[in-house]
């Protein structure tokens, strides 16, 4: 059965395995997802993501982060920007998710990058969705 929006399933993926308490989550991969992945990582979302060859496109695990207190880092997440309709956003209109507590990922001409590196670059694009 062919999925309609990859970023959506992963970003369910995420937020369900952290609500389930999980260790890890295994989602299909992708570049996207791989570098959207990196980003988690770099924000301090998630601890690991190993890259799992199989007979197909492969798979990625994702580690999760929890508090001392068993409770995810990772609170939620949502998506901007869907295939019925894609939400853009200038270098100044880009979005300060919680007031700058959490992220934004956002797909440009130089890559994909959280809105704190846009601001810094000066650039725009495709807000894809928010995470805090």
């Amino acid at each position: 059965m062919a999925m309609t929006d990859p970023i959506a399933d992963y970003l369910a993926r995420l937020r369900n395995a952290a609500d389930a308490r999980h260790k890890y989550v295994d989602v299909p991969a992708s570049r996207v997802k791989a570098q959207m992945s990196k980003l988690l990582l770099d924000a301090g979302y998630v601890s690991g993501v190993k890259y799992i060859e199989d007979n197909r496109q492969g798979m990625l695990r994702i580690y999760l982060k929890y508090t001392r207190n068993k409770e995810s880092v990772l609170q939620g997440s949502r998506r901007v920007s869907r295939a019925s309709r894609r939400v853009y956003s200038p270098k100044k209109g880009l979005p300060r998710v919680l007031g700058g507590y959490g992220i934004a990922i956002v797909s440009t001409s130089q890559g994909i990058l959280t809105d704190v590196e846009c601001r810094k670059r000066g650039i725009g694009g495709e807000v894809m969705c928010e995470i805090w």
